[in-house]
């Protein structure tokens, strides 16, 4: 089944309970869900969804969950250690990289196999990809930052199935509370897909070496379209957005600056003119955006966060809000989020 088969509903997510996504899971449509709790469980089905628990809340208050829904279900497994499901045009797998002294050659693994498993089901067109990964901020074995150990793997993984730079999904690489390097993907059989950089930014993938020894390799934002429609995008994936300008940190110990910066490079890589450059003729605004999530690294930053989220964001949208620690010891905010 492909676009030009049918009309193929496209993914979406919502945020939920913990309670209402136990409802969800066994409904035809549903293709994951991912609880954000107070412990990591590792991927695996239930109830003939794909299940994953990531250790994302500080509190039982903070629990949620976020169902993953498309077409019917087709077909749904478990390959070295990825769990996935898929509707005929859309994949969704998950899977996770224990906890060990160090991260290259795990996530290195658990990436060729998500990707081998990617190209084996013809599902070869990444769109998202989400990685939660704990002690981000803290060394190795080695010395070496867990996140720029996880980079390194990351990137030799995608050389292996020779990504090109405009084939880079977007993607989140965010601290998690434990357990390891949890990570799910979101993969089409047809869609047309645009990598988008931010104008007033570098692309991640040519950040240099004081980064680490290998750079982050994703692009800022992934525009979806059906087929013959690649100007128009039916979807907008936004990476996770921080205080960056060039490559360096901006406003280093200031929430609201580095929150408002977060929000205009979300705002500008969206606009109408960041768009224009990749052939994509609308623009959107922060008030389209929605199933938004706000890493919060001091949790006495998230009232300041939520009150200059409140009035950036649509009140329709969902916004979750999560204290965590953000891929640099610099930054203190992170944002992302999808346009429909």
């Amino acid at each position: 089944m492909t676009f030009t088969d049918v009309a193929v509903a496209l993914p979406s997510s919502r945020f939920v309970s913990l309670k209402e996504a136990d409802a969800e899971k066994s409904r035809d449509s549903t293709l994951g869900v991912v609880r954000y709790t107070t412990e990591c469980v590792a991927p695996h089905l239930s109830e003939g969804s794909v299940e994953s628990s990531l250790h994302m809340a500080d509190s039982a208050e903070r629990e949620f969950a976020e169902v993953w829904s498309s077409g019917a279900v087709a077909e749904r497994g478990e390959r070295d250690g990825i769990v996935w499901a898929h509707d005929g045009e859309y994949l969704f797998c998950a899977g996770l990289i224990p906890s060990g002294p160090r991260y290259a050659e795990g996530t290195r693994s658990a990436y060729f196999n998500a990707l081998d498993l990617m190209e084996t089901l013809g599902f070869t067109k990444c769109l998202r990809m989400w990685n939660f990964v704990s002690r981000i901020n803290e060394d190795n074995a080695d010395g070496l930052e867990v996140y720029r150990d996880f980079c390194r793997g990351r990137a030799e993984a995608f050389e292996r199935f020779r990504f090109r730079e405009a084939e880079l999904p977007a993607a989140t690489g965010i601290g998690a509370l434990g357990g390891g390097i949890a990570f799910y993907f979101l993969a089409s059989r047809s869609a047309v897909l645009t990598a988008v950089e931010n104008s007033k930014q570098i692309p991640p993938y040519h950040y240099p070496v004081r980064y680490g020894p290998r750079p982050p390799k994703f692009s800022r934002a992934t525009c979806l379209s059906r087929p013959g429609a690649a100007s128009t995008a039916e979807q907008i994936y936004v990476s996770g957005t921080a205080s960056i300008r060039g490559h360096e940190t901006l406003f280093a110990g200031d929430i609201e600056r580095q929150c408002r910066l977060a929000l205009e490079n979300i705002a500008h890589v969206i606009g109408a003119e960041n768009l224009s450059a990749y052939g994509v003729r609308e623009g959107r605004a922060l008030t389209d955006l929605r199933n938004i999530k706000v890493y919060v690294r001091n949790s006495g930053d998230i009232p300041a966060v939520q009150q200059m989220c409140a009035r950036a964001f649509s009140r329709e949208a969902d916004v979750a809000f999560l204290h965590v620690d953000i891929c640099r010891s610099d930054l203190l905010v992170e944002i992302e989020g999808i346009v429909d």
